[in-house]
């Protein structure tokens, strides 16, 4: 059972900013910024790629108001939304979960981007095997 698990059956407390019957909000308890909010659904799924319609349509529709507080909170209009699905990819809690993390030059998440260009053909190759993909759910 996932520490978030935990917080969403009341068993360890938490800063909630807001909860619905799909959806809870909370302050992380070690934020980047004044405000960074985690948004988790109710149901438990360790990534998003097998999370519900419905959950995920549920974060949809209370990410944005949740984004404005947030910002909010601290003062600022620029913020990050991090979302990771597994621990090679930075995930440490397995239990779906979203951080709004509001930004300034003060705080905030300090990220470096490493792009690389398209090679020839390759968004051709990717695109099939992700339509195909979609095409099948």
């Amino acid at each position: 059972m996932s520490i978030f698990s935990r917080i969403l059956e009341g068993s360890i407390p938490c800063h909630r900013v807001y909860e619905d019957d799909l959806t809870l909000a909370f302050l992380d308890i070690n934020p980047l910024a004044p405000g960074h909010t985690l948004v988790i659904p109710k149901e438990s799924q360790a990534t998003v790629m097998d999370l519900s319609e419905e959950s995920a349509a549920g974060i949809g529709r209370v990410l944005p108001r949740i984004t404005r507080a947030a910002c909010a909170a601290a003062g600022v209009r620029e913020c990050n939304i991090i979302q990771n699905n597994g621990a090679g990819a930075g995930q440490e809690v397995m239990h779906v979960h979203f951080h709004v993390i509001p930004k300034s030059s003060e705080f905030g998440l300090q990220k470096k981007w490493t792009p690389r260009p398209l090679q020839d053909g390759e968004a051709e190759n990717i695109l099939r095997i992700m339509q195909a993909s979609i095409g099948q759910e």
